[in-house]
């Protein structure tokens, strides 16, 4: 019984970290950086409990380190619109797409994707 138990924990561990690093790699993806240009559309709905809410919808390019342009398309989950001018670096994963974003300032953009963002 005692065999039994430590096996079940252990089994119960291991489903639990591999369920971990596989969600990390499934979130993980490439850098690339774009430019808020537009205010987004806006796009109302209601989650699973029928709360109302307000999303801002984007379509933009986006820019690699190496200058390799991407268009992507995300949403921000904000009552109101992204920042006009303001910069992102956005994670994109090729099964989920875009999986985050956070602001840069201008100055940590990488060199050839600011010069394709016209800065």
């Amino acid at each position: 019984m005692k065999k039994f138990l430590i096996g079940l924990v252990s089994l119960i561990v291991i489903g639990f970290v591999g369920l971990q690093i596989a969600d990390k790699v499934m979130s993980s993806g490439d850098a690339y950086y774009v430019q808020i240009t537009t205010d987004g559309e806006k796009v109302n709905g209601k989650d699973d409990s029928g709360n109302p809410y307000v999303d801002y919808k984007y379509a933009l390019p986006g820019y690699d380190e190496e200058g390799h342009e991407k268009k992507l398309d995300f949403n921000a989950s904000k009552d109101r619109p992204l920042r006009r001018e303001a910069f992102l670096k956005v994670t994109w994963n090729k099964n989920k797409g875009v999986t985050s974003y956070e602001e840069v300032q201008q100055k940590q953009l990488p060199k050839k994707a600011a010069e394709k963002l016209g800065v």
